[in-house]
């Protein structure tokens, strides 16, 4: 796959008068403006993320109704219901409020629904479960935004609901409150007013009844909240709470929380989000709450330091392990517990059902390839299969969107109906995509990038088509990944006191990947093949050299002998082996120098 390298180069004379004033380095100061910050105010609050810097949660439209309703609740013994999801960051909003309405004493419980029994969202089963329980107030976390059954169901049960989430509305259309055959609606549909969203081809949106509805995605665009995750917004959401109950109750106690559904959503690590997981990662590495310390024990990282990387790739497979296998029920039961017996106790099933759910999907995916290699890939990729488990299929969706550089929806098919996930690359927006599609599908929903979907079997064909041929008419797609490069430098530049202050961007994630550097003509020095296929040697520019690893790209050492000397992409890093410290840069794409 030949990648084409990008590259944005200031005025070198802005670079100066940005690193003498912002007292960084002019490489520092290159990468920060290439990632669209420009002064030096807009340099200071990036790199000094305080909680002080978190924005005014009664500035998010109907947290203020929210925020009453919850008080009048509490102070009058109500029964609350919480309503969740069962992916991570479902799993971290409905701990955060379960546990902040606990500290305030209220009478509270939640419901997390079962993938495989009650299906996605907020639904009727919820409302059922909520009115047996006695609740006078529903609260929804990380779900509800298409929920129309559910909250109309509750409002004629008596039920008043408050609905936070960060996904996408349907559009009017799709909402079935208007379509091609009739234009009737009821008097209640009347009433509701259509919100415009910015982004959709379909601008015309409906949102549920219900008491407040708390969306900074829609309802708030262009300001910081609105990149929110699900878990964020109910951060926000106590937040509020905690400025109401004054000192009864402190929102800075569920940061840990909040950054792990922050992180796992893979919402932009910017802006609010780029605040709650600064402030929430060192939670997580002091170990001070024990469902997390229990989950640090079972993946083997007690006692080390908690970064994004570390968490997305180690603790949240755990967490999402359990509504993808089962009922995630037990994972809030594990951020909330202030048990260290019962968080080791439900740590180790967690950590059981990984293992059993890298298993499945290891299985699905080498089944998808061997089926892909008979089927055309040149455009978007739709594979179904009746075997399939419902509950990994998405990672395998994102696995293949990786490989090949293409929008995947993978499928499971039971009684004739196809149901999944669906996986994009960031030039098409797979959501979109799917509303232009609505009149094939059942349902579906979620973001730009990764989406949920429900259609009947008979009309995969269809659907394939004409989502390939979307795909295929948008000309703004690239055929291969672009490689984007944050700032050329030359070897002299790359030292300790620009990996000190490349440390300063953590934590990394999506909208703030890890840097990578660029240089130039770079002679090659001792290269060879070690450990498992990786390919290792000095760089030399001049009078400068430096350790360099590639890993996993020892199938490229014949290349090296056709050059001379090679332009370099590589992140630089700091080795540790035998209690010396050492400078090496981790390649990621190198080619002949012109």
């Amino acid at each position: 796959m030949n990648r084409q390298w990008l590259i944005n180069r200031t005025n070198p004379e802005y670079l100066d008068f940005i690193s003498k004033n912002a007292s960084i380095s002019p490489v520092f100061a290159q990468i920060l403006v290439n990632r669209g910050i420009k002064t030096v105010e807009e340099i200071h609050d990036f790199l000094n993320p305080g909680l002080a810097r978190l924005s005014d949660p009664f500035s998010i439209t109907g947290m203020e109704k929210a925020a009453e309703r919850i008080k009048d609740a509490v102070a009058g013994g109500e029964k609350i219901f919480i309503h969740g999801d069962y992916d991570a960051d479902g799993i971290s909003a409905t701990a955060i409020l379960f546990h902040a309405l606990q500290v305030l004493g209220a009478d509270c419980s939640y419901f997390i629904p079962d993938r495989f029994v009650n299906g996605y969202g907020f639904n009727p089963e919820g409302v059922r479960m909520a009115k047996d329980a006695g609740a006078t107030l529903i609260i929804t976390v990380d779900c509800g935004i298409t929920s129309f059954e559910a909250a109309d169901l509750a409002a004629g049960e008596g039920i008043d609901v408050i609905i936070t989430d960060h996904h996408e509305p349907l559009p009017v259309r799709q909402a079935g409150l208007l379509n091609d055959k009739s234009e009737v609606m009821s008097n209640k549909q009347k009433d509701l007013k259509p919100i415009t969203h910015h982004s959709s081809p379909i601008t015309m949106r409906l949102l549920p009844d219900a008491v407040a509805v708390i969306n900074p995605k829609v309802l708030n665009p262009g300001t910081a909240a609105e990149n929110l995750s699900g878990a964020g917004v109910a951060l926000k959401l106590v937040q509020a709470l905690s400025m109401l109950f004054g000192d009864r109750l402190m929102f800075q106690d569920f940061l840990d929380i909040a950054a792990v559904g922050t992180i796992a959503d893979v919402v932009p690590i910017t802006g609010e989000n780029r605040i709650i997981a600064s402030n929430g990662l060192p939670l997580i590495s002091s170990g001070a709450r024990p469902g997390i310390s229990a989950l640090m024990k079972t993946a083997r990282l007690e006692g080390k330091e908690v970064r994004a990387g570390l968490l997305a790739f180690s603790l949240i497979p755990r967490l999402n392990a359990a509504g993808r296998l089962g009922n995630a029920s037990g994972a809030v039961e594990l951020l909330t517990t202030v048990s260290d017996d019962r968080a080791a106790e439900i740590a180790s099933w967690l950590g059981n059902l990984n293992t059993e759910r890298q298993q499945i999907e290891e299985g699905i995916y080498q089944e998808a390839l061997t089926m892909l290699k008979g089927k055309d890939t040149a455009s978007a990729i739709v594979i179904a299969s009746e075997k399939w488990h419902q509950g990994v299929i998405g990672i395998v969706a994102s696995r293949i969107a990786e490989l090949y550089y293409k929008p995947v929806v993978v499928l499971s098919i039971q009684d004739g109906i196809a149901k999944g996930s669906a996986r994009s690359i960031p030039s098409f927006d797979i959501c979109r995509a799917f509303s232009e599609c609505s009149e094939l599908l059942i349902s579906f929903g979620g973001h730009k990038q990764a989406a949920g979907i429900k259609l009947s079997a008979a009309n995969l064909d269809a659907f394939e088509k004409k989502l390939c041929a979307l795909f295929d008419a948008d000309k703004s797609v690239p055929s291969a990944a672009p490689l984007t490069i944050d700032a050329d430098v030359t070897l002299a530049q790359v030292n300790f006191g620009l990996i000190k202050e490349l440390r300063m961007l953590e934590p990394f994630g999506f909208g703030n990947p890890e840097p990578v550097l660029g240089s130039k003509m770079l002679e090659i020095i001792s290269p060879r093949i070690v450990g498992n296929n990786h390919l290792k040697m000095k760089l030399r520019y001049r009078s400068y050299y430096v350790d360099t690893i590639g890993f996993d790209m020892g199938d490229r050492f014949e290349d090296l002998s056709l050059a001379t000397t090679i332009d370099a992409v590589f992140t630089p890093s700091i080795n540790e082996w035998n209690g010396n410290r050492y400078l090496q840069l981790v390649l990621k794409a190198f080619r002949p120098s012109v």
